[in-house]
């Protein structure tokens, strides 16, 4: 479902400030693969998920989403492919628009526009019982401008957004990291619900050791701009918090020291 072929990406390239984000990179989706990625800051994973989305070009190396080549395609030309989630609970919707607005314009992500009247019966009916889902009386608040809802509900309906039209890839980069513990774990408990439930092919950026190893059937590690492990299915059950540290330090060379990583 994703492939990436011997993908690299130096920013500020003969300056002073020259970055190798990626060092010829290559990783393979099955279909339904749910894998979620890890690394200490600088490790590449939310460049991985940029170059896949679109947001900057790569310098070479070719990425496949469902066999489809579109290394070269601007970020809008994916959208019917690919669902996305941020860190950030206000870059997924649209603030001065209304829950229902933003879920009509998610409804018709990829789709060609017309004249007709914004929102059906029959789509504000569908959009009720889709955020009856979410557990947060949101289908009562149809209305409501977005940007009056707290971070985790609008983080929330990002996720609905990214899975209303089933993407072929959901990408999460480290959609939970902006919210308190709690609400953190009812949009993690969501996320699995929706990815289990529709079958999606996913990568899930997090700092939090624990959940990498909870969560899917498959854990990428990465370190400067490369995948240095993977793994998948019982091997990865059997993980522990100390194997993935060890791993870390083994990629550092020295004692792995990262206070994000630590705390989660």
């Amino acid at each position: 479902m994703l492939r990436i072929e011997h993908v690299s990406k130096t920013f500020n390239m003969g300056t002073i400030n020259e970055k190798k984000a990626l060092n010829d990179l290559s990783l393979h989706l099955e279909p339904g693969d749910f894998a979620t990625v890890i690394g200490g800051n600088g490790a590449g994973k939310s460049t991985m998920l940029n170059m896949v989305a679109g947001v900057y070009p790569i310098d070479c190396g070719y990425i496949y989403v469902a066999g489809k080549n579109i290394s070269l395609e601007p970020e809008y030309k994916r959208a019917s492919l690919i669902g996305r989630v941020f860190q950030d609970p206000m870059m997924g919707t649209a603030a001065n628009m209304s829950i229902l607005e933003n879920l009509a314009m998610a409804n018709r992500r990829g789709k060609s526009r017309s004249l007709k009247w914004g929102v059906t019966k029959e789509e504000e009916g569908q959009f009720k019982e889709e955020l009856k889902r979410l557990g947060l009386g949101l289908e009562d608040r149809l209305t409501s401008k977005v940007g009056l809802l707290s971070g985790g509900q609008r983080q929330a309906l990002t996720l609905l957004m990214a899975t209303l039209i089933e993407p072929k890839l959901l990408l999460l980069d480290e959609h939970t990291a902006a919210l308190d513990p709690r609400t953190a774990k009812k949009v993690l408990d969501l996320t699995v619900e929706i990815v289990e439930a529709q079958h999606l092919t996913t990568l899930m950026i997090t700092h939090n050791m624990k959940d990498a190893i909870a969560i899917g059937n498959r854990l990428i590690m990465m370190h400067e701009g490369k995948i240095i492990y993977d793994v998948r299915g019982e091997e990865k059950q059997k993980l522990t918090v100390d194997d993935l540290l060890k791993k870390f330090a083994e990629a550092h060379g020295d004692e792995f020291a990262n206070d994000r990583m630590m705390l989660g």
